[in-house]
């Protein structure tokens, strides 16, 4: 104990501006209020001036080091994650890592699977930076199977093991996973908590993994979390709106907004190398819009009509119907020798406010009809007083043609 308030008591004079943070632990260290001295170090190590230096590294040894048995151990795993990254090189940091883990091993604690996953996690994160995706990888796979085997888990885990996941997918390129991944991250983080510039990194990535991904036709979920308004205001805005007009199957407004904004789409290799699979998808997209956007009991389109909306030969039209029967996007027949697509089943989407406004009509349509045809019952059902029974049923039969 000695030595833990010979440190501070040393940083207090050292650094007169944080004097009254270095008094607050040692009295809370002094006075064995764990839980409140954890709170207090949370807040301490936050501090942008702390974070500088080696300041963590040595808070550590020189002070929690001294009690870090006796406070949660997924906090302490947290204080490790902070003050391995202060450390310059990456094998220091990881070898400071496995040392913790070992630490937590020996308190022989009923729960320690989490704090050890969560510093597996940032070993994990380390190797990747260092370009050793093979071990990343394995450090995942590892994470996966313990998070199976384990129930009421912290979210901090899941934001942590979602996070790198996507990290590794991104380094390899996966577009589909990395959105999936990232996605998932957001679910389990309070976006809120996030600097400004983290957000327009993460909404930029997840809008291009949104594109380029695979098998990825659903835009609603995206557009409707709030990390993507990040976007607005920017110099890349324009993918914003890229990407509703994907979500709408608007083919028209997205080659006007490629032509305005052809040089920022030319500084993105990522587009360019692909553009013919954007045109494929936003094509598929509009093929959805149109089935969408016709009552259920109008799903035979003219694949004429199809052509006419994304610009497509007949035989193209075709090739796009095949496509989208193929990922499951649709159900249908395709009739070549009437020219149609029965359409039976579209896969459900989120829905953006002019969709859930097309849907709300057809709605109020439908309402109407089954009005029409209660109140045709109820005349057909009421008492004949003067009418004949054929007047009446001449009226229902009427009532029932015209709905």
């Amino acid at each position: 104990m000695a030595g833990a308030l010979q440190y501070l008591e040393s940083q207090r004079n050292a650094q007169p501006d944080l004097a009254e943070w270095y008094s607050s632990l040692a009295d809370l260290y002094q006075r064995k209020l764990w839980h409140q001295l954890t709170l207090k170090l949370e807040q301490f190590v936050a501090l942008a001036v702390v974070q500088a230096g080696d300041a963590l590294i040595q808070l550590y040894h020189n002070f929690i080091t001294d009690f870090e048995t006796k406070i949660n151990l997924l906090k302490l795993a947290n204080f490790a994650v902070i003050v391995s990254r202060q450390y310059s090189e990456k094998e220091a940091a990881i070898s400071y890592l496995h040392g913790v883990i070992e630490k937590l091993h020996a308190t022989r604690e009923l729960r320690i699977e989490e704090p050890i996953l969560y510093v597996k996690l940032q070993i994990a994160a380390f190797d990747l930076e260092k370009g050793n995706q093979n071990e990343c990888k394995k450090l995942l796979e590892e994470g996966n199977a313990m998070l199976d085997s384990m129930s009421d888990v912290d979210p901090s885990i899941h934001a942590s093991y979602y996070w790198i996941s996507s990290q590794y997918h991104k380094s390899c390129q996966e577009f589909a996973e990395f959105y999936k991944n990232a996605l998932l991250y957001l679910a389990y983080t309070t976006v809120e908590l996030l600097s400004e510039s983290f957000k327009l990194d993460l909404a930029f990535d997840l809008s291009l993994s949104a594109l380029l991904g695979d098998n990825i036709y659903n835009f609603g979920e995206l557009l409707a979390h709030p990390i993507i308004r990040s976007l607005l205001g920017t110099k890349v805005e324009w993918l914003y709106h890229i990407l509703r007009a994907f979500n709408s199957g608007n083919l028209i407004c997205y080659q006007e907004l490629c032509h305005v904004h052809s040089a920022a789409l030319s500084a993105q290799p990522a587009l360019v190398e692909n553009e013919k699979k954007l045109i494929e998808k936003i094509n598929i997209l509009c093929l959805m819009e149109i089935i969408f956007s016709r009552p259920s009991e109008d799903r035979t389109i003219p694949l004429s009509v199809i052509a006419e909306q994304t610009r497509l030969s007949i035989e193209d039209v075709e090739y796009l119907i095949m496509k989208s029967l193929s990922v499951h996007l649709i159900e249908g027949i395709i009739d070549q020798v009437e020219g149609t697509v029965h359409v039976s089943w579209v896969q459900p989407r989120v829905l953006g406010i002019s969709q859930i406004k097309s849907l709300r009509g057809r709605l109020d349509a439908w309402a109407g009809k089954l009005m029409s045809r209660k109140e045709a019952k109820e005349t057909l059902l009421r008492p004949l007083s003067g009418s004949s029974y054929f007047d009446v049923l001449k009226k229902v039969l009427c009532t029932r043609g015209g709905g």
